[in-house]
This record gives structure tokens, C-alpha cells and sequence, in this order.
């Protein structure tokens, strides 16, 4: 048995991005085959389209989760070297505003003052990182994590609706996309939801309805610009 329990949040951050990344994936792609397709009825440009779009996405959502992740990171590291340094200058101050919190959290005075002193002998930046500051092991950002996890996720989501552009006649590939594709993001929705112990019928009906409407639009611009 593992020492501490596995608890959803814990999974959070790589959930986001993986589920973010492949639903992106599979939208970008099948949109951009949809649209395509309704303005030619020619395949070369439709996979040139949908390849451009796998290649382009991918960099984005990395580039995109890296740089955002990444000013995350650096709040977070900011925030705690000056917690480090006000633990240097005052830290008996420091060790009654961490009193302080554990009063608000429902501990007698005596005992959060016990716990504050007992923590700051343990480890004192650890404390008021975790309990003033919010940052923990689970939910410190981890750029790269965050960028690899996106940009993989979205090629193996956008590779369902390109696979599909060569196996369908341009004319029937409207519908096949959509099918399949709400199909895979109907799947993705539940599986995530699954992992994250959230609402299996929740995530299933966000990404339809969206998924819905997306490829609709797309496909509406193609009919509109036919060529």
C-alpha cells in the first residue's frame, strides 16, 4: 500500500494539458479537413491542409503551454525567495503570521502556534511556501512538462482526423469527419473525466456540443469560399 493516497488534484496539471492538447488536436484538424474539403473536392489540398495544421498545432501548443507555464514558474519562484528572505530578516514575525493562518483554519491559538514552531524548526520556507503561498509539489508548474505533454498529445489527437482524409472520398468526408471525430472527443471526454474522478456525462456533452459547432462553422466558411 502506497504511503500517501492518490488524489485526483495530483494529476491535475498533466491532465489539463494532455486532455487540452489532444481535444485541440482532434477539433484543429478535423476543422480544418471539413473546411477544405467544402471549397474542393480534391484531396491533395486537403491533406496539405490537415499536415500543415498537425505540424503548425503542435508547435503552438507547445510554444503556447511552455511560455505560460513558464511565467507561472517564475511568480512562483519570485514569491518564495521573498518569503525566504522576510524568513531571514523576521522570522518570528514570520512564524505568527503562520500561526496566524492555522487559527483561520480552525486550530486554538496554543495549538497553532505549537504547530507554526514545530514546522519553522522542520522546515520553514516549506511551511509558508505550501500554506501561505499555495505551492506544493502537485501543483508547482513544470513548463516542460506542461509543453511535451501538450504538443504529444495534440499529434496523436489530430492524427485520427488525418488519417480519415485518406481514406474517404472528399464528398464523404464532411461527415466522417464530424462522426469520428465527435466520436473520439466524446471518448477523450470521458476517459479524462474518468481519470480526474469529475463527471463522465459533464465532459462528454462540453466537448459535442463544442466539437459540434466548430467543425459546423468551418465547414460552413469552405462552402462559402468554394472553389
Amino acid at each position: 500500500m502506497s504511503q500517501f493516497e492518490d488524489h485526483y488534484v495530483n494529476r491535475s496539471n498533466w491532465i489539463r494539458a494532455a486532455v487540452l492538447g489532444a481535444n485541440d488536436g482532434i477539433l484543429s484538424v478535423s476543422s480544418i479537413a471539413v473546411g477544405v474539403a467544402s471549397a474542393t473536392g480534391k484531396v491533395e489540398p486537403i491533406a496539405i491542409a490537415s499536415l500543415a495544421g498537425l505540424v503548425a498545432g503542435a508547435l503552438s501548443m507547445a510554444a503556447g503551454e511552455y511560455v505560460s507555464v513558464s511565467s507561472q514558474a517564475d511568480i512562483e519562484e519570485a514569491d518564495i525567495a521573498r518569503e525566504a528572505k522576510e524568513l531571514q530578516e523576521m522570522p518570528e514575525l514570520e512564524e505568527r503570521e503562520l500561526a496566524k493562518i492555522y487559527v483561520r483554519r480552525g486550530l486554538k491559538p496554543a495549538t497553532a502556534a505549537e504547530v507554526a514552531r514545530q514546522l519553522h524548526e522542520h522546515d520553514a520556507l516549506a511551511a509558508h511556501a505550501r500554506d501561505e503561498l499555495g505551492i506544493n509539489e502537485f501543483t508547482a508548474a513544470r513548463p516542460l512538462q506542461a509543453a511535451g505533454a501538450s504538443a504529444l498529445s495534440f499529434i496523436i489527437g489530430g492524427l485520427f482526423p488525418l488519417l480519415l482524409v485518406f481514406i474517404f472520398h472528399p464528398e464523404d468526408l464532411y461527415w466522417a469527419e464530424y462522426i469520428f471525430s465527435i466520436y473520439f472527443l466524446a471518448l477523450l471526454g470521458g476517459i479524462s473525466a474518468k481519470i480526474g474522478g469529475s463527471s463522465i456525462f459533464k465532459a462528454i456533452s462540453r466537448v459535442i456540443i463544442w466539437g459540434t459547432i466548430t467543425m459546423g462553422l468551418s465547414a460552413l466558411i469552405g462552402t462559402l469560399v468554394q472553389v
